[in-house]
């Protein structure tokens, strides 16, 4: 029987993903916190820009579950937690609610989840850009 080992997400894959996050969404003009899990849901990184909305650092976390507890971006999720839909009423296993909207980004090596990425403070369609940028540099 043979095993495949995957490398997991390590402290410098996770600064090096906070830092291409950041570098773009500064390359946009908008200021944004990121926060960087393992697969296991502990936190390996983050970083809170002062001149972001105070809760965007709650709210890139979030996301950062969100995409890790599904292994999904949190952009393909929106219209399953519309009222009727299957994900509306989904309990959830962490301490921390789901948050469903864009910038949550899932990461895999050799096809395996190894952690995941949430940038909060620009619109949901900047974070998500932002994010998915950084996941991409990892590749």
């Amino acid at each position: 029987m043979s095993t495949t080992t995957v490398t997991p997400l390590t402290t410098q894959d996770a600064e090096a993903l906070v830092r291409a996050a950041r570098e773009a969404a500064e390359a946009a003009g908008a200021t944004v916190s990121v926060t960087v899990l393992d697969a296991g849901g502990h936190l390996l990184a983050f970083r809170r820009d002062d001149r972001a909305v105070l809760i965007s650092g709650e709210t890139s976390t979030r996301k950062a579950y969100t995409a890790l507890q599904l292994d999904a971006p949190t952009a393909d999720l929106v219209d399953a937690v519309q009222p009727g839909a299957p994900f509306h009423t989904l309990p959830t296993a962490l301490d921390r609610p789901l948050l469903f909207i864009a910038g949550g980004i899932p990461v895999h090596r050799d096809g395996r989840l190894i952690g995941a990425i949430g940038v909060g403070g620009g619109t949901p369609e900047q974070d998500h850009g932002f994010a998915l940028t950084a996941v991409k540099t990892l590749a």
